[in-house]
């Protein structure tokens, strides 16, 4: 037994040697709510929902606290390899808001969620839900539509078009969410699930950025084979099952004499129309069915090296079978409609570099340009002193002979604390034209950059 348990400690430690040699370079995300139970049970729910929809590659088990700060959060970043972080939060007014940020320099992007669909209510609306659990062990496949306006929109937006370089940033803060995929490396079988962004056109009034959300899971089903025989294969993996509710969906062959019976007989298979027996040629793929490669023997290797043409032929086989399959999409959930109210360049807390009700000329630009470089410079000028007294601290503790590292991590938080100190978290993304004036009165509106 000693040496049974030493075996599977030693796989064990191997497993763990291997896992530590991968890179951890693919992107990771947190969802969090700011305020925990404040946000109230539907956001709580939308949360929940978008950590499922993200999954592998997300903190599915994080729990707020209602003490808990950005700072305690950005803080566990690093060591996690944690890359983006989506906050959300509720005004007091009622509006659900946004947050995307990039760690650890930014840039955020402030959304305005303007109504959302939860998972529970879309099984809801559903005939036939679908909840498969090994849909979520591969990050789904990101589609994005009408994100770069294209010149004739924007010559009929005129000057309010978005810029170009904000639909980038947009497309790129998006994009870095998911892990690239590889086309010619990645196994098809393994993506089960779709990401829908789509962008609303713009209207002639505005230029504003609205996205669309939608959440799928990719099936496929063999076309160009009757009800009946797709029936028989379904049948043949219930047989051995212990499920009792799926076994009622056998078909039932105790009133046929044969099998011929069953297969010529257009009602015994169930109700079909005309979705089941023709289906959109649009949505078949052609693939190659899974074949089972045949074991070359002795004799035929010793052929296949002599360069016999008719051997080789035989051994090598027929060429791949191809079937065709028709693609259809599930809705799995969340919806939600987001629409862009602000670009800031650090994390919730920086120089605002795009703003969509607000536009300031470039007197007031430059103006406000001066006022973030004397602020850089003033909290560059604290954290040298911060650092100073840091290193003076230290010092008088190696002199003294106390015990070194004894509350370096007060120290580094001291140091840190400069960082966050204007932000608050009870903030709210989402203000009136007069209030957001005020609110950015010492920011920037580079719209023009």
């Amino acid at each position: 037994m000693a040496r049974g348990r030493g075996t599977a400690r030693k796989k064990q430690s191997h497993r763990d040697k291997e896992l530590s040699k991968k890179p951890g370079a693919g992107p990771k995300s947190m969802v969090i709510r700011i305020g925990a139970q404040e946000v109230g049970s539907s956001v709580s729910q939308l949360v929940h929902d978008v950590r499922t929809a993200l999954q592998p590659d997300t903190a599915i088990r994080l729990k707020e606290r209602r003490a808990n700060k950005l700072k305690d959060y950005t803080t566990m970043c690093g060591p996690l390899g944690v890359s983006h972080l989506l906050l959300f939060s509720r005004s007091e007014s009622g509006n659900t808001n946004l947050r995307l940020a990039r760690t650890p320099r930014g840039p955020t992007l402030h959304f305005r969620v303007e109504n959302y669909s939860l998972c529970k209510d879309i099984m809801k609306s559903m005939k036939h839900p679908r909840a498969g659990a090994n849909d979520y062990l591969v990050a789904p496949l990101l589609v994005m539509n009408n994100f770069i306006t294209s010149d004739t929109q924007r010559e009929a937006l005129g000057d309010a078009a978005p810029p170009k370089h904000l639909e980038k940033l947009v497309t790129d803060m998006f994009q870095g969410i998911f892990p690239p995929i590889q086309p010619h490396t990645t196994p098809l079988h393994t993506i089960k699930r779709v990401l829908l962004l789509n962008r609303e056109p713009p209207s002639e009034k505005d230029g504003s950025m609205t996205i669309s959300l939608r959440h799928y899971a990719i099936t496929t089903k063999i076309t160009g084979i009757p009800k009946a025989i797709r029936r028989l294969y379904a049948a043949e993996k219930l047989i051995n099952s212990r499920d009792q509710k799926k076994k009622h969906s056998l078909p039932n062959l105790n009133k046929a004499q044969d099998i011929a019976d069953y297969m010529l007989d257009p009602s015994a298979a169930g109700y079909t129309s005309a979705s089941d027996t023709e289906a959109d040629t649009d949505a078949e793929v052609e693939v190659a069915a899974p074949v089972r490669q045949k074991v070359l023997s002795r004799r035929d290797k010793e052929r296949l090296k002599a360069g016999d043409e008719t051997s080789t032929a035989r051994a090598r086989g027929e060429k791949p079978r191809v079937e065709k399959r028709a693609v259809k999409l599930v809705e799995l959930g969340p919806r939600m409609k987001l629409r862009l109210t602000k670009v800031e360049e650090d994390i919730c807390g920086g120089k605002i570099l795009w703003h969509e009700f607000i536009t300031k000329s470039k007197a007031e630009v430059q103006d406000l340009e001066k006022k973030w470089a004397q602020r850089n410079k003033e909290k560059e000028e604290r954290r040298r002193v911060q650092r100073e007294n840091v290193e003076k601290k230290r010092k008088a503790r190696g002199e003294n002979g106390g015990a070194e590292g004894e509350g370096d991590e007060d120290e580094d938080e001291e140091m840190e604390d400069d960082e966050f100190e204007d932000y608050d978290m009870d903030d709210d993304v989402w203000h009136d034209e007069a209030d957001a004036g005020e609110e950015v009165e010492g920011d920037d509106m580079d719209e023009d950059a």
